[in-house]
């Protein structure tokens, strides 16, 4: 059941948003060569706890999981496409990768959710394409967000830059409602016909994620049960944003 949200949420959600924005933001800016995911995990707790917040990731057990998820933030470098643990067996950030941040933010009871993926230095024409058109097919994505348009409305914007950039729309994973929950209904896929799907309307939130390759839209698992992989190695982006659906238009959360 999709559930709605008041205007009184919403705007609780939108000043935690706001936070998760900064929180993103900060963490982002210690993206470089030489530092490692576990201390990018540690500065985004402080951060975390600094706004008044909680992670919503930590501890977090979706359906299917075998265990809880032992982090504050998702850190996927490179062929990761989502879900990295960042504390586990950390990894070193090198000149030249792709770093993707994804971190949820619980503030006063409700959820926002973020994701952005920032180069390192000096990347391929490649990784900078990647990375261009993925966060354009957010935006793309964002303007179909409106009262009366479809789900498949929204998928069906972002599977068009894909197209028209020779990317390929990760299979498997999708947006989702957001808010009460870590994940709630609908699924938000990143694909699809236009006009299909369930109607939006005023009230709901949804987050938007967009996650391209340049190689090949199968996935694949890692033995820590929760980082996604592209199945071919190819690098992977995702850009998010937390968007509440109002009658003058998609409102984003998880901006500063």
């Amino acid at each position: 059941m999709i559930k709605s949200k008041t205007q009184a949420e919403i705007e609780k959600l939108k000043i935690g948003g706001q936070k998760l924005a900064k929180i993103l933001r900060l963490t982002a800016e210690q993206v470089k060569p030489g530092v490692d995911t576990d201390f990018l995990n540690s500065f985004a707790h402080g951060l975390i706890v600094k706004e008044g917040g909680k992670s919503p990731f930590l501890g977090y057990k979706p359906y299917g999981a075998k265990r809880p998820f032992p982090a504050d933030i998702c850190i996927s470098i490179n062929e990761e496409i989502v879900h990295g643990i960042p504390n586990e067996d950390p990894k070193t950030i090198q000149e030249g990768d792709i770093v993707g941040l994804d971190l949820g933010f619980l503030y006063e009871g409700l959820i926002t959710d973020h994701a952005i993926t920032v180069p390192v230095g000096s990347i391929s024409k490649e990784a900078k394409n990647l990375l261009s058109r993925t966060k354009e097919a957010l935006q793309a994505g964002i303007k179909q967000a409106v009262i009366g348009n479809k789900v498949g409305d929204i998928g069906h914007a972002i599977e068009r830059v894909a197209d028209s950039a020779d990317l390929f729309v990760i299979d498997g994973l999708t947006g989702h409602g957001v808010g009460y929950a870590v994940h709630e209904e609908p699924y938000v896929p990143n694909f699809g016909h236009a006009g299909t799907g369930e109607t939006l309307f005023e009230g709901m939130v949804i987050a938007i994620e967009p996650m391209f390759s340049i190689g090949s839209s199968q996935i694949k698992v890692a033995k820590d049960g929760y980082t996604y992989l592209t199945k071919d190695g190819s690098l992977a982006a995702q850009f998010e944003h937390t968007i509440a659906i109002t009658k003058d238009g998609p409102l984003i959360l998880t901006k500063e």
